[in-house]
């Protein structure tokens, strides 16, 4: 029986770690789609038609803007930068410290560092702090969202991925992003209850989100906002490379 044909070409994988098929679109507008060892291709050329409207919307978004340009921090007193939804502004303090610290206030977020500071120094300051800062706001988060659900999980790493916002292991280890961080504190939410709810439920199955729309009735308002607005989040604190623009992040369906 011949499969759909899709109006673009297609590169399969077949992931012998991977758990859920999975659709991803490069900043080149190039389709991936990543199949289980245990899933067929069929099965998994059904799921990639199902999101065809997805698939053909990002490509087209993609071939507009190709090239989304870093937002890269100035450090003159000027700049503003996203925490939980909300820009603050941002403060390079010049200081007398053995070591840059970083306060992060909710009027605004202010880095003690040295005068002779250089813009990537200071970026690499703020960024540690931010990673510091979502791992404590996911461990609260897993712990409240994971006592409501009676999971359990094992281990927290957070971390800056280009192709996913979280992960769950069967074991109970749990990856995020840190740019959750800088979405509004709602949709880093959702990301946690999404990730617990794959401990009993270790696909995208109708059961699967029954479980996270339990947990979260309003989900799908922000899991519409990482789709619409969670590439931008990669912008902040992009590699600086030669004044070149970073490496855009896949899309995933």
């Amino acid at each position: 029986m011949q499969g759909p044909h899709f109006p673009f070409p297609v590169q399969e994988r077949v992931h012998a770690r991977a758990r859920h098929i999975r659709v991803s679109i490069n900043a080149a507008g190039e389709v991936r789609l990543t199949i289980p060892r245990y899933v067929s291709k069929a099965e998994a050329r059904g799921f990639l038609a199902s999101r065809i409207d997805w698939v053909l919307e990002q490509r087209a978004r993609l071939a507009g803007n190709t090239r989304a340009a870093p937002m890269l921090l100035r450090w003159d007193g000027r700049d503003q930068f996203p925490l939980r939804g909300t820009m603050r502004p941002l403060h390079w303090v010049r200081a007398t410290v053995a070591r840059p610290q970083v306060r992060i206030a909710a009027d605004a977020i202010s880095v003690f560092a040295p005068g002779g500071s250089r813009p990537p120094q200071l970026d690499r300051v703020l960024k540690l702090a931010l990673m510091r800062e979502a791992r404590i706001e996911a461990e609260d988060l897993l712990n409240r969202e994971a006592h409501r659900l009676g999971l359990a999980w094992a281990s927290l790493r957070i971390g800056d991925p280009r192709a996913q916002w979280g992960s769950c292991t069967r074991a109970g280890d749990i990856s995020l992003s840190w740019r959750l961080l800088l979405a509004p504190p709602e949709v880093f939410r959702y990301v946690v209850i999404h990730e617990l709810c794959h401990l009993p439920h270790p696909d995208h199955s109708p059961a699967f989100w029954s479980a996270v729309a339990r947990q979260m009735p309003d989900y799908l308002d922000h899991r519409q906002w990482l789709k619409r607005e969670g590439g931008g989040l990669h912008r902040w604190l992009a590699a600086r490379r030669d004044g070149a623009a970073p490496e855009q992040p896949d899309l995933f369906a």
